[in-house]
């Protein structure tokens, strides 16, 4: 059997064995995916309040308990990329210390607030770095990745895209080309750019105007059951990102 096939079968047995487990009333419990190569590994998260709120634990303690990973948050709530956002994603990487895996969670507050989305190209080599455009998105991501870089070399970076919001049609319609559709594309873009593997959260979370209820406590925060629906997805990922 092929490594990847072997890998797909292995995942594929830890859903249904969590899908049962998750669906059942009791305590629960986890089986170990000690397979994966993130497994033990040590996780910085940076983000808004959508990485950092206590409900956000639900989905960080699949991973601990799936993956054997320690988590240390430096997510603020109200950050984005753009340096006017908040504690901004900048700002929190700046004071990062060394870890095996460095995870930007992307959140809705570039977007809602209206901060430039920017070009694929903000602040890299093909525009010296130009620091004026650390207010956009893109920017900001960029200059995350590369200080992450340059504080730890060997660094494993992930990237978690927004998720879909439903305080207007923009929050969550794809199509929509004033949305947030098209700060996830730059997202995904940039990732492209300097081959970082993304879980695209906004498309393949399963959140939408039919189940909102059940899984978000406000139009943009998820509810823990959202979190423990999201944590299987993020499991999924950060065992086997490659696949």
């Amino acid at each position: 059997m092929k490594m990847n096939q072997k890998k797909f079968y292995l995942l594929l047995l830890f859903l249904c064995a969590t899908s049962l487990l998750f669906g059942q009333s009791q305590e629960k419990k986890i089986i170990p995916i000690t397979s994966s190569l993130n497994y033990g590994k040590s996780v910085a998260v940076f983000g808004g309040s959508v990485s950092v709120i206590p409900s956000s634990e639900a989905a960080k303690s699949m991973w601990k308990e799936s993956l054997g990973m320690t988590v240390t948050n430096y997510g603020v709530g109200g950050a984005g990329f753009s340096s006017l956002q908040g504690k901004s994603l900048q700002q929190q990487v700046d004071e990062a210390g060394v870890f095996d895996i460095y995870i930007l969670w992307a959140s809705t507050n570039d977007y809602t607030n209206n901060r430039e989305n920017g070009s694929v190209t903000d602040y890299t080599e093909l525009d010296g770095f130009d620091e004026k455009k650390l207010v956009t998105q893109a920017g900001g991501i960029n200059y995350c990745i590369k200080k992450i870089y340059e504080l730890n070399p060997n660094a494993t970076i992930y990237f978690f895209t927004s998720s879909k919001a439903f305080m207007n049609p923009g929050g969550y319609d794809p199509l929509d080309s004033n949305g947030m559709a098209r700060y996830v594309e730059m997202q995904k873009q940039i990732c492209e750019l300097h081959g970082i593997p993304y879980l695209d959260q906004f498309s393949k979370a399963g959140y939408n105007t039919f189940n909102q209820n059940l899984f978000y406590e406000d139009p943009i925060h998820m509810n823990e059951e959202g979190y423990k629906k999201l944590g299987e997805l993020q499991v999924a990922f950060l065992a086997f990102p490659s696949n």
